[in-house]
């Protein structure tokens, strides 16, 4: 079992920064992509931004240029640095890991979220 921890949420005023970050743990595993998705209330979960194996990066839309997504392989950890927030940046905020495990089998794990709210 891959367990992610994600710490890191909050309120915040509107243009203000908050910074998340999630950990992963648990043993004989090699992720391959790290990523962040959001669920506000009464909408689906969809995707803030996504780090692959190689560095590349992907955003969604609404979030390029505010938010930046980085990794530490070393670690196994992801972080999310989030500027300039909005208030319909207000949501919860799941770290998401997909890899394999060293027989192959492939796994993919959520963290359990992380309040963030902008207020206006």
């Amino acid at each position: 079992q891959v367990q992610l921890v994600e710490s890191g949420g909050g309120l915040v005023q509107a243009g203000g920064s908050l910074r998340l970050s999630c950990a992963a743990s648990g043993s004989s595993f090699t992720i391959n992509a790290m990523a962040w998705y959001r669920q506000a209330p009464g909408k689906q979960r969809e995707l803030v931004a996504l780090i692959g194996s190689g560095g590349s990066t992907n955003y969604a839309d609404s979030m390029k240029g505010r938010f930046t997504i980085s990794r530490d392989y070393a670690k196994n950890t992801v972080s999310l640095q989030m500027n300039s927030l909005k208030p319909e940046d207000t949501a919860v905020y799941y770290c998401n890991a997909e890899g394999t495990r060293p027989w192959g089998a492939p796994f993919g794990s959520w963290g359990q979220g992380t309040q963030v709210t902008v207020s206006s």
